[in-house]
């Protein structure tokens, strides 16, 4: 049987991708939520012309957004089986959403991270202090924890139930990292997959401000040593 997919995608002022977002994520896809962080542009409308359900979360952060799909979706009458977290900002490729899903339907695993590995990354997609960063979390995972994550990757997929069972909290930068510590600490199966990464739409919120760089990094460092010494 096939199953229920639904798509949460943050987005904050992403009037010129949003449109190119919704409109190459697969047909597989039952629902695509467009979580309009405080926008004051025209992403709203542009989401919904291209199908998306749209959703409007004025407290700014990334966490609070992904919540604010959660908790829509935990009102529906039919649950998915599959939620996939995907940017807003068109420097995922949409369209590799299949491949993310793929080891939950045929190998029964319970969470999977795209990795915007080198190779396959445009020059100049990621900043250097996002490499930096990326490296100094994962390795900080793998030396606590026995992880073999290499990226804190937007593009993931989870199965609705192990998600829930994680009971996300951050509200901000810290979304990512959390739920990877998470499913480490409770022992639920993982992948990567490798995924293409090309220089997004706009100005990244996060890595394109020094502040937003250094708020992304005190939280991810925070998340990490919390979990380390509990």
């Amino acid at each position: 049987m096939k199953p229920v997919i639904k798509v949460i995608i943050p987005a904050y002022n992403e009037q010129d991708s949003i449109g190119s977002v919704v409109k190459d994520i697969p047909k597989i896809v039952d629902e695509i939520i467009v979580i309009s962080n405080n926008s004051t542009d025209n992403t709203e409308i542009n989401a919904k012309n291209a199908g998306a359900t749209v959703l409007s979360e004025t407290r700014k952060g990334y966490g609070y957004a992904c919540l604010k799909g959660m908790d829509y979706i935990a009102k529906q009458s039919i649950k998915p089986d599959i939620i996939v977290f995907l940017d807003g900002d068109y420097s995922d490729y949409p369209e590799q959403l299949t491949e993310i899903v793929s080891p939950i339907i045929n190998q029964n695993l319970d969470f999977v991270v795209g990795a915007r590995v080198k190779e396959l990354r445009e020059n100049g997609a990621m900043t250097p202090q996002q490499v930096f960063g990326n490296w100094l979390a994962t390795f900080l995972m793998k030396l606590f924890f026995g992880a073999r994550f290499s990226d804190l990757g937007p593009f993931r997929a989870i199965k609705y139930d192990k998600l829930l069972a994680l009971n996300m909290e951050d509200k901000t930068y810290g979304w990512t990292v959390e739920m990877q510590l998470k499913v480490l600490k409770q022992k639920m199966t993982y992948k990567e997959i490798p995924v293409k990464y090309r220089n997004r739409i706009g100005v990244s919120k996060v890595s394109g401000t020094v502040k937003g760089t250094i708020f992304a990094g005190v939280k991810i460092l925070g998340w990490i040593f919390k979990y380390s010494f509990k």
